[in-house]
């Protein structure tokens, strides 16, 4: 067992919801996001406490923190070139270059485990919400 699996933790109950959310999103037809979280005190991740599904970019970039890193997990349905419909599931790594380096070695630590753990094709890392913009683009090239 690797030393992030004993640092950072899932409760049963945060593994049922990203499995839920994963198998449930595969087909939407429109975005879907939700919210990870390190607890500081404990190291769960888990959702964030409002527990929103967004349904746009705009959405997740308003209930980003300026200062603070989180994990997004981002199902985004799009049309391809060949016009073959694609729902890419990704895990959006958001790391703010303004956020202490105690908080950026945290999620830097459990950034794999939550790969894992949420079963994402790919991640993406995000500076800042204005990078949210761009992803259409990111995805299609994915």
């Amino acid at each position: 067992m690797s030393s992030e699996a004993r640092l950072y933790t899932f409760s049963q109950e945060t593994k049922d919801q990203l499995r839920k959310f994963r198998l449930g999103t595969s087909r939407s037809n429109e975005p879907q996001a939700v919210i990870y979280l390190i607890d500081k005190s404990t190291h769960e991740i888990k959702q964030d406490e409002d527990k929103t599904v967004y349904k746009s970019l705009d959405e997740i970039a308003e209930d980003l923190p300026d200062h603070t890193p989180r994990f997004v997990l981002l199902s985004y349905p799009l049309t391809l070139p060949s016009g073959r419909l694609s729902v890419p599931y990704v895990l959006l790594y958001y790391l703010p270059i303004t956020c202490n380096n105690e908080m950026r070695m945290m999620y830097a630590g459990a950034k794999e485990l939550m790969r894992n753990t949420a079963e994402v094709g790919k991640v993406i890392d995000l500076e800042s919400v204005e990078d949210l913009e761009e992803l259409p683009q990111t995805l299609g090239a994915a």
